[in-house]
């Protein structure tokens, strides 16, 4: 049964491959964007994940034009790494609130309506980070551990309303952000993974497809890796 979705900071990497699968998997999905262009072929909407504000007049939108969104991913994030002796009030206040405050402001706000549909998808994107830990990402790391106390209380809050929670936690994806790494860092990455290599986006929405699809039902609550392998045992 094909459904409304709903993919934040979807214009490009993670976001936009996750915005395709959904969109071949059958469901009508709209992108949310913060600024540049919105990808071609989709429904589109402003959104800044740092204001309510503008997480409300999105959903307004979205419900007003094409109507409720039953399957949420809340990928919308952003990244100022540093060491932590140089790293400013502002450098990790900024992260935390784009990657968890902001994810928390989209689930709110979906979830009303969800409640009286009895039904529904919170799907939040994570990281291995938040789990492994990661020197230089403190404030990134802080945020993508944050998600899954988040996700897993929504689960529990929520559950009895058919409303499912669930975090994918993606290891390290050939992105653009990861495409300026040196070839000595690419593979010393690369040897640290059991399987050998960088994980593709599409590698990441297939799951993310799967989790928002009817077969996923019975999960919740879940933190589910796509790895390579690196965060095992945490």
């Amino acid at each position: 049964m094909s459904s409304l979705a709903l993919v934040t900071g979807a214009n490009r990497g993670i976001g936009l491959a996750i915005a395709k699968a959904l969109k071949a998997a059958g469901h009508d999905v709209v992108v949310s964007y913060r600024s540049g262009e919105a990808p071609e072929g989709f429904k589109s909407v402003l959104m800044d994940v740092t204001s309510t504000q503008s997480v409300d007049a999105a959903f307004d939108s979205i419900e007003a034009q094409w109507g409720l969104p039953e399957i949420i991913v809340a990928n919308a994030g952003i990244t100022k790494d540093g060491l932590v002796m140089r790293m400013s009030d502002e450098d990790f206040q900024s992260v935390i609130d784009a990657n968890l405050t902001g994810a928390f402001r989209v689930a709110r706000r979906a979830t009303k309506p969800l409640l009286k549909l009895k039904r529904g998808r919170l799907i939040f994107v994570g990281s291995v980070v938040g789990a492994t830990g990661s020197a230089g990402q403190v404030n990134y790391a802080s945020s993508k551990s944050g998600l899954v106390g988040m996700a897993r209380s929504f689960a529990r809050e929520i559950g009895s309303r058919g409303i499912t929670s669930n975090v994918i936690a993606p290891g390290f994806v050939e992105t653009d952000m990861t495409s300026t790494l040196d070839e000595k860092r690419r593979s010393e990455i690369s040897a640290s993974v059991p399987l050998g290599r960088f994980c593709t986006p599409d590698e990441i929405a297939a799951v993310v497809a799967f989790i928002a699809s009817p077969q996923a039902s019975y999960i919740t609550g879940a933190l589910i890796p796509v790895d390579g392998g690196l965060g095992m045992g945490h």
